[in-house]
């Protein structure tokens, strides 16, 4: 007789941006310790390079609360809300990269250095590679603090999925999490994607996520390096 599958539904999760949540390791501690100093900071704007996943809206979030800034996305900055943004005196800028709009990017690092205003800018890659155009503004990004967040080591890794995981309320053994990091691609990304197929596969199939399903999964819906042993 086959089970029937229950209905999973891709309800969306909202991660904790607290403080006490972010976990720090070797790869982001450089950062974090930055982000800790503020306002002791040598200038008043910084670069945030990591990639997707990472924990860079995290570290945001905590420096926004701190300094009460505003959040924009770097696709979303334009020139005529350069001057609403600047009269908030701290003001982050979300995944800066290709595409955005240099003139308001260069209007908002003038003006936010003649207001005297903090500014935070997160990014995947370092300016160098956003294909930008205009000497000056790439001179301005240059002159900034930068701060990068390394591929997470074994033991970040272990406590990102372990996280991932109570995020979701589910409760899985040591020996899962271990194998999984063994296992799977070493990035936030892969670890938030590896968490969701298994938390909607264990409903769906009314299972409890082990290393067993995991294993299964690995192999055939991830489509990822498997080893049984």
């Amino acid at each position: 007789m086959t089970l029937p599958r229950q209905l999973a539904l891709d309800l969306p999760l909202r991660a904790s941006f607290a403080r006490e949540d972010f976990l720090v390791s070797p790869s982001n501690e450089a950062a974090y310790a930055f982000i800790e100093r503020w306002p002791d900071w040598p200038s008043r704007r910084a670069l945030l390079i990591g990639p997707s996943g990472s924990g860079k809206s995290h570290l945001a979030a905590i420096w926004s609360e701190a300094a009460g800034a505003v959040t924009l996305t770097g696709e979303a900055l334009r020139d005529d809300n350069v001057p609403v943004l600047v009269s908030h005196k701290a003001v982050v800028i979300e995944d800066a990269g290709r595409g955005i709009d240099e003139k308001a990017l260069f209007h908002l690092l003038n003006l936010a250095g003649e207001a005297g205003a903090s500014l935070l800018i997160t990014a995947h890659e370092p300016p160098e590679r956003w294909g930008l155009v205009l000497p000056d503004l790439i001179s301005r990004l240059r002159a900034m603090t930068a701060l990068t967040i390394a591929t997470p080591d074994d033991d970040l890794f272990r406590m990102l999925l372990v996280k991932l995981f109570l995020d979701r309320q589910l409760i899985v053994d040591s020996s899962l999490v271990d194998f999984l990091v063994r296992r799977i691609e070493r990035s936030f990304a892969a670890a938030r994607q590896v968490v969701a197929v298994l938390d909607r596969e264990g409903l769906s199939r009314g299972r409890r996520i082990t290393r067993a399903l995991a294993a299964e999964l690995l192999k055939e819906v991830l489509a990822s390096p498997f080893d049984e042993e």
